[in-house]
C-alpha cells in the first residue's frame, strides 16, 4: 500500500523537493541570503514533511485498505469511515451502486422463481394430455403406426421429465431420502419404459446384479439410470445392453455397458458438460447435451462417482460407484 501511496502523492513530493532546491538555488545565486542557514531550514523542513507524510500515510490510506482487504460481496459493513469528502463520494457512490444490484439482483431471482414455477406447471399440465395420449396409443390396431407414435411420445416424456429433473437440481438437497433402494425394481422400470424404443431398435438387456440394494435415493438415482440407458439405447443398434452391480472392497459398483457407437476420445473430457453433444456427430439434432450433464450433478449429490469409458465402434462402459456407508453422513446432516 505505502508504494501506491508514493505513486498517488508524488506530484506533491516533487513539488516539495523543487521548493527546496529553489530555496537552496536562491541563496547561491544571492550572496546576501546565508547559504548555511538556508541549507537548515531545508534540512528542518525535510523532517518536518517526512513526518507529516508518515502521518498522513495512516490517516489516509484507512480507508483505501478497508477497500482492498475487504470480501467480493455486496456488504459494505466492512469498510471504514470515511474521513475525507472525496471518500465519502466514493462511500456514497459504492453504497448507491450497492443497492442498485441488490434490487436488481432480487428482482431477477423472483423473476427466474415465477419463470420456473410457470414451466414446472407447465409441464405436470402436459403430462395430462401426453398420459391420455399413451393410453389412446395403446388402443391402435396398426402395429407399425402404434411403434412409431409410441417412440415419438417417449422422446416427448423423456424431454420433459429432463426438463422437470433440471429445475429441480438446484434444490436437490431438500428433496433427498436416502434408503436401502432396490435396484432390480428401478432398472427393470426404466427398460420397462423404453421398451417400445428397444423393440424397435432390435435391442436387448443381460442383468446381473450380484448386489441387489444399494444406499441412495430411488427416485433421482432412478434419474441417472435413465438417462444412461436411454443414451445406451440411443447411440445403439441391434445388440444386449449389459446392467450389472458386484461388491469391490466396501464399495458397490453399478455397470452399464453398450456395445453401441461409442465416444471418440478426445470428447470424453467434455461429455459431462452442459450442452455438449458430440464433435464426431455434431449434426445430430436429436442430442439435447444435457443427460450426461444432469445426471453427474444428481450423482454428485447422491455421492455417486461416475466414470465412462469408451471408444468408437466398441462401445461405452458406464460405472457408477456407489459410496460408503459413513459417507452418507455429509447428507443426513444437512
Amino acid at each position: 500500500m505505502i508504494k501506491k501511496y508514493v505513486t498517488e502523492r508524488r506530484s506533491w513530493i516533487m513539488l516539495f523537493i523543487v521548493q527546496q532546491f529553489l530555496i537552496l538555488f536562491v541563496a547561491f545565486i544571492d550572496s546576501t541570503i546565508p547559504l548555511r542557514s538556508m541549507l537548515y531550514l531545508v534540512f528542518l523542513s525535510m523532517i518536518l514533511f517526512s513526518i507529516f507524510f508518515v502521518i498522513r500515510y495512516s490517516k489516509e490510506t484507512k480507508f483505501y485498505r478497508s477497500l482492498e482487504e475487504r470480501d467480493n460481496n455486496l456488504d459494505l459493513t466492512s469498510i471504514a469511515g470515511p474521513e475525507s469528502p472525496f471518500e465519502q463520494i466514493i462511500e456514497t457512490s459504492m453504497t448507491n451502486q450497492t443497492e442498485l444490484l441488490k434490487q436488481t439482483a432480487s428482482y431477477n431471482l423472483m423473476t427466474l422463481e415465477q419463470e420456473k414455477d410457470d414451466l414446472l406447471a407447465w409441464i405436470h399440465e402436459v403430462k395430462t394430455p401426453l398420459t391420455a395420449m399413451h393410453l389412446m396409443i395403446d388402443r391402435l390396431d396398426d402395429e407399425m403406426m402404434k411403434a412409431h407414435l409410441t417412440y415419438e411420445w417417449l422422446r416427448i416424456h423423456l424431454l420433459l421429465d429432463q426438463q422437470l429433473h433440471q429445475r429441480r437440481i438446484p434444490f436437490i438437497e431438500n428433496d433427498l431420502y436416502i434408503e436401502h433402494t432396490d435396484l432390480e425394481t428401478i432398472i427393470f422400470d426404466e427398460i420397462k419404459t423404453l421398451q417400445s424404443w428397444c423393440i424397435q431398435k432390435g435391442i436387448g438387456f443381460d442383468i446381473d446384479l450380484e448386489v441387489a440394494e444399494v444406499l441412495s435415493d430411488a427416485k433421482w438415482l432412478a434419474f441417472i439410470l435413465r438417462q444412461l440407458l436411454t443414451n445406451a439405447v440411443k447411440y445403439s443398434q441391434a445388440s444386449e445392453i449389459m446392467v450389472s452391480s458386484y461388491q469391490r472392497a466396501d464399495q458397490t459398483i453399478l455397470e452399464v455397458k453398450d456395445r453401441g457407437r461409442g465416444i471418440d476420445p478426445k470428447d470424453l473430457s467434455r461429455i459431462f458438460d452442459r450442452g455438449f453433444t458430440s464433435t464426431t456427430m455434431h449434426q445430430d439434432t436429436a442430442a439435447t447435451g444435457m443427460g450426461l450433464y444432469l445426471a453427474k450433478k444428481a450423482a454428485q449429490s447422491l455421492l455417486i462417482h461416475i466414470h465412462v469409458e469408451s471408444a468408437l465402434g466398441i462401445g461405452t462402459i458406464v460405472t457408477l460407484t456407489f459410496p460408503q456407508k459413513n459417507e452418507f453422513v455429509r447428507i443426513t446432516s444437512v
